[in-house]
């Protein structure tokens, strides 16, 4: 799914050398796009805008748009595997009481 999006690293390969690169952005630009918007609104308190916050942190504020995109490709992953088996587990609250 992540890779229907455009949302995977480029990746080239010629016998010992592999170059990765840039997001391809080869794939659907809406989802592309809604994924990156759902990422940049999610609340403060969600699991999408920590695990953002931890990849601004380790990377600086400079590497915003990495990190928008790497929520992105995680919160896709999210949605396939939700898809595929019916529930997203990692992200149900779990009761404390």
């Amino acid at each position: 799914m992540c890779s229907w999006a455009g949302l995977t690293p480029r990746h080239r390969e010629s016998d010992t050398v592999a170059r990765r690169g840039h997001l391809t952005k080869q794939g659907s630009k809406l989802v592309r796009w809604a994924a990156v918007a759902a990422v940049q609104h999610a609340p403060v308190s969600t699991p999408m805008r920590a695990y953002r916050n931890r990849i601004e942190a380790c990377r600086g504020t400079e590497a915003r748009n990495i990190a928008k995109a790497a929520a992105a490709r995680k919160l896709l992953t999210l949605v396939y595997y939700g898809l595929r088996d019916g529930e997203v587990r990692c992200v149900t609250r779990q009761d404390r009481g």
